[in-house]
């Protein structure tokens, strides 16, 4: 066996924390023969669910789960972290401006980059699956200047699978023969599912759908999937968003396949598509080396570089009114 490595999870007791854990626990996340360590952080007063599920842990006997412990303190929750998946954030609620949900997620993702700037270990992988996303890593990733500014990542890749199973179901191919399908920008309801370069068992997509059904349907149906969910069930997405983002953390890890790229919200530099630097936008991504790389170079149509546009603005927008508040240097 191999050193373990530690995760800790941000919002353990919630819903998605719940989906998460018992996953990484089975290795799901660094494979059969890597031992893992869990920190459970959470808030003092949802510290006792977090216990209760730390109890659960313990006894499903996980043969590589070495040890859980549960923090309500983010500078021991984060001592030697070398993956962090920060899923707790502060829910938009009836009547709340943007400004203040921006306000009040930034008081808990800046000390938490913090946290990781002072006390994960140096090759920490960070993560960010409470919304917004995309300007919530930004903020963690401000808050660490020490660390690397591509280990923080926001999480598209729910939107990825989301695209790839109404493909599959459109096409009637089981959802491992879609390949390449990348989703543009922001994780929200104005992301742009692309599947300009993704194929079907070989096949181009666009050979077998039609442009149509791709404007009315599917990039609709993508984006609003979460509220549909909501409507449906009475609860956000919870075991999709947790798999989602151990598929996000596997592929980080061990790699993506030869010839495949994976949407991860990733740090812009500003040399990729336009994309301004500083905002974390999802692109196309392979892992190699324990790195997410962008892939530059794909042909993109004028309807692909409308919605790369469009998400521009709206996460510009989101920097520029919380570097505003002061939270960006």
């Amino acid at each position: 066996m191999t050193e373990p490595r530690i995760v800790t999870v941000t919002g353990a007791a919630g819903n998605i924390g719940y989906a998460l854990l018992f996953r990484i626990a089975s290795g799901a996340i660094f494979g059969p023969d890597v031992p893992v360590k869990l920190n459970l952080l959470e808030i003092p007063q949802a510290v006792k669910a977090a216990e209760g599920t730390a109890m659960e842990l313990q006894d499903s006997a996980f043969p590589l789960l070495d040890s859980v412990e549960v923090f309500d303190d983010i500078n021991s929750a984060f001592d030697g972290t070398n993956v962090a998946l920060l899923v707790g954030s502060r829910p938009r609620t009836a009547g709340m401006e943007r400004a203040d949900l921006l306000q009040a997620n930034a008081g808990i993702f800046g000390p938490q980059g913090k946290a990781i700037n002072d006390h994960a270990a140096e090759d920490v992988r960070v993560l960010v699956v409470g919304n917004p996303a995309n300007t919530n890593a930004v903020i963690a990733q401000h808050a660490a200047p020490d660390v690397p500014a591509d280990r923080f990542t926001s999480m598209l890749r729910l939107d990825q699978n989301r695209a790839m199973a109404q493909l599959a179901e459109k096409t009637q191919a089981p959802v491992r023969d879609i390949k390449n399908v990348v989703v543009w920008g922001n994780h929200s309801a104005d992301q742009y599912p692309d599947v300009s370069f993704a194929t079907v068992n070989g096949v181009p997509a666009n050979d077998l759908v039609d442009q149509a059904w791709l404007a009315d349907y599917f990039r609709p149906t993508v984006a609003k999937r979460g509220a549909a969910i909501i409507e449906a069930r009475g609860a956000s997405s919870a075991a999709s968003a947790a798999s989602a983002a151990i598929d996000h953390m596997h592929d980080w890890v061990n790699g993506t396949p030869e010839g495949q790229f994976v949407t991860v919200g990733a740090y812009s530099d500003g040399s990729h598509y336009g994309v301004p630097e500083g905002l974390s936008f999802g692109f196309p991504c392979v892992s190699v080396d324990g790195r997410y790389k962008i892939v530059d170079g794909l042909d993109i149509s004028a309807g692909t570089e409308a919605g790369i546009q469009f998400n521009i603005a709206a996460l510009q927008e989101e920097y520029d009114a919380v570097k505003a508040m002061g939270f960006l240097k």
